[in-house]
């Protein structure tokens, strides 16, 4: 069982890990309490975390203490050992003998670089939400005892916490950024309105004849839509450069005044 003093710690780190998420949430230093705490709470040694970067890749983001020795074993674990495989597969593994040669016959670099370390067991707990897989959370011990089911769980459901966070943050990011896409298109919407009432107003043709005429510009001369609207209402854009479009009787608008 869990001791009341240890529960209680527990409450206070679980209302810190899922606490309120900003878009600039410092997604390092959550990962990097996530370590400090796991080594604080279970019965291991030492801890730290993957992400998996834009192209898949595992990169070694915290780990609970700075040692040399350990930061050099956590680059070879973004290459092979239990945690690079959790990343890819989704899969935790437990209780990892890291003596036990058949058991880590697929890393064998990593299980001996672990073992001269002072390493003799290790975990992989994947950062997961259902199905989307994000990073892992790696522990290990310098005793050969087996972590138990109580700290098994701990560990399972810190590293859940922290994926939450995480994925709720690049939500929150990826919501702003199409907010801001979507203002974007309407302002210049608006803005390309208001050339097309201007245009057709100068070359005495409809709206429809000037947006073709502004849009065949554009076009030919590999420029964007919108810089030149505001171009236009801005007075950037010489308005006179632009060819007046051929009317439905075959003529062309009158020439264009200069931009006030």
């Amino acid at each position: 069982m869990i001791g009341m003093t240890r529960e209680q710690h527990l409450a206070e780190i679980c209302v810190e890990m899922a606490g309120p998420v900003t878009e600039d949430a410092d997604v390092a230093g959550l990962l990097h309490r996530l370590t400090e705490h796991c080594v604080e709470l279970l019965d291991v040694t030492a801890a730290g975390t993957l992400l998996m970067d834009e192209t898949g890749t595992p990169r070694t983001v915290a780990a609970s203490d700075e040692h040399a020795r350990l930061l050099g074993l956590f680059a070879l674990h973004q290459k092979q050992g239990p945690c690079a495989e959790c990343c890819r597969t989704g899969a935790g593994r437990s209780n990892v003998d890291l003596a036990y040669v058949e058991g880590t016959v697929a890393w064998p670099r990593f299980a001996a670089r672990a073992r001269a370390t002072g390493y003799v067991r290790t975990h992989a707990v994947p950062l997961r939400l259902r199905d989307r897989t994000i990073g892992a959370l790696t522990l290990f011990q310098t005793t050969a005892h087996r972590l138990g089911d109580d700290d098994s769980a701990v560990a399972r459901g810190l590293a859940d916490l922290v994926t939450i966070s995480i994925l709720r943050q690049r939500a929150l990011k990826r919501s702003r950024a199409l907010t801001g896409q979507l203002a974007g298109a309407l302002t210049s919407r608006i803005v390309i309105e208001q050339v097309k009432g201007v245009l057709s107003e100068r070359w005495n043709t409809t709206s429809e004849e000037a947006f073709a005429a502004l849009r065949a510009y554009v076009r030919t001369r590999h420029l964007r839509l919108s810089d030149v609207a505001g171009g236009i209402v801005t007075g950037a854009v010489d308005t006179s450069v632009i060819p007046a479009p051929v009317t439905r009787h075959g003529g062309h608008g009158p020439p264009l005044p200069p931009p006030p």
